[in-house]
């Protein structure tokens, strides 16, 4: 009987030390949980939850369920960026050239590691969402630009006093009045002028015979302004004009650059003009600018993010705003090569011709400007999440996702340029935006 407890209680001791053992150490492969999900425990080996102190338990693991994945295997192949494609086999996207991915069952069980649960939150993320590669393409590049329409200054002109006076009478009174060529303008009293007129008729009376002195003054009234019928009128009267009426070189609408900032506009928007009668002018003095309104052209607005993209000779196609049935294409004649002080953006104009199109100057129009072709690596925008300076994706690694700052480019037909992070093959989450935490700051993937 000793002999029979000698042996029973050595065996009994190993066979409770083996089990514990197998207790402490877990099934390789197996991950323990705590059956409370918000206490977030995990754990390569069985154990209690440092939380609520309930027993942890074996997560389901993929070789658990063969019937599943058997399942899922069965349901095909498809595009990331082209869900419609659906293959039964393994393969390349028809329409992009993508890896076609396996298609999953609602059934399928998860398959976690503990290492990627395990890491923190603002660099890593586990989830189940769509899934895109970069594409490498052609992209037809157009850049929008708002612009406001103009009076085109290289068919300007101005008209300026040839003689010092006082101004007596005023033919027009306001800016952006229609001039035609020979209508009046102004009527000037000038001591000089008057002087002039009377060694004409000086000569005349006196010294008849003298054609070459004669034939100076009369040259000297016509460079001073005066036209050849005034001329003709004091000579058949004999008697010299006080006030010469100044008549239009051309044909435009009044427009004076330097109005006073301290003049108030009147009732109906009407702007006055800033000479008046009884005002003096000098010679040399520009009295008026005159546009073509036939002649226009528009500046555009660039934002300096585009400025590369745009060159002399783009094409581009002008909308006005509120008439979009109006529009026309044209290409971009100059660049200016600075940026406006105050927007940051770059200033193209465009000529044209508004005698048919009749724009008001003034208005507002909106330009889609081509660019070309764009050969590069694209991923759609909303793949991309912006944190001020930088921009990251979501990259696809074992059981979840890991933040990565990438280099961008362009951004085109709600695509973006990819210029450095990344590789072809790497998958990253279709839309950055659902795997951001809002209390917490992302860490990118060094």
């Amino acid at each position: 009987m000793k002999r029979f407890f000698y042996w029973i209680i050595p065996l009994l001791g190993l066979i409770y030390f083996s089990c514990s053992e197998h207790e402490v150490k877990g099934e390789p492969g197996v991950v323990y949980t705590c059956p409370m999900p918000e206490d977030s425990v995990f754990s390569d080996k069985p154990g209690r939850c440092p939380k609520c102190g309930m027993d942890l338990v074996p997560m389901e693991s993929s070789h658990e369920h063969g019937d599943s994945t058997a399942v899922a295997t069965s349901l095909g192949f498809t595009c990331p960026m082209h869900p419609q494609v659906h293959s039964d086999s393994e393969g390349n996207c028809p329409v992009c050239g993508m890896k076609l991915e396996r298609i999953k069952s609602d059934n399928e069980p998860l398959e976690l590691s503990l290492e990627m649960l395990l890491k923190p939150a603002n660099q890593a993320v586990v989830a189940q969402v769509p899934m895109v590669h970069m594409a490498h393409r052609d992209e037809d590049d157009e850049v929008n630009a708002t612009g406001v329409v103009e009076y085109n200054p290289d068919y300007s002109g101005t008209v300026a006093s040839r003689f010092s006076g006082r101004i007596t009478r005023m033919h027009i009174r306001y800016r952006y009045q229609k001039i035609t060529v020979g209508q009046p303008l102004i009527d000037v009293y000038s001591p000089d002028l008057v002087a002039a007129q009377n060694n004409l008729l000086f000569l005349l009376k006196q010294d008849a015979g003298n054609q070459s002195l004669i034939n100076a003054a009369r040259e000297k009234l016509l460079n001073m302004g005066m036209s050849a019928a005034q001329i003709s009128q004091i000579t058949r009267t004999g008697k010299s004009l006080y006030s010469v009426t100044v008549y239009s070189n051309r044909a435009g609408v009044i427009y004076e650059n330097s109005t006073p900032a301290d003049v108030a506009l009147p009732a109906g928007g009407i702007m006055p003009l800033t000479l008046k009668e009884g005002m003096y002018v000098e010679k040399g003095q520009t009295l008026f600018s005159l546009f073509n309104p036939s002649k226009a052209r528009i500046t555009l607005q660039i934002p300096a993010q585009y400025a590369d993209m745009v060159s002399k000779g783009n094409k581009a196609r002008i909308i006005p705003e509120g008439n979009s049935g109006n529009d026309f294409r044209t290409e971009i004649r100059d660049l200016l090569p600075f940026y406006g002080t105050e927007t940051n953006t770059l200033s193209a104009r465009i000529p044209f011709d508004n005698s048919a199109l009749r724009l008001p100057v003034g208005s507002v129009v909106k330009a889609i400007i081509f660019t070309g072709y764009k050969k590069a690596q694209w991923l759609p925008e909303e793949a991309v999440f912006s944190l001020g300076m930088d921009k990251v994706v979501f990259v696809r690694e074992q059981d979840g996702f890991v933040a990565r700052k990438v280099k961008t480019g362009l951004v085109s037909n709600h695509l973006i340029q990819i210029l450095d992070g990344l590789q072809q093959e790497e998958a990253v989450a279709s839309n950055a935006g659902f795997l951001v935490d809002s209390e917490s700051f992302i860490v990118t993937k060094k």
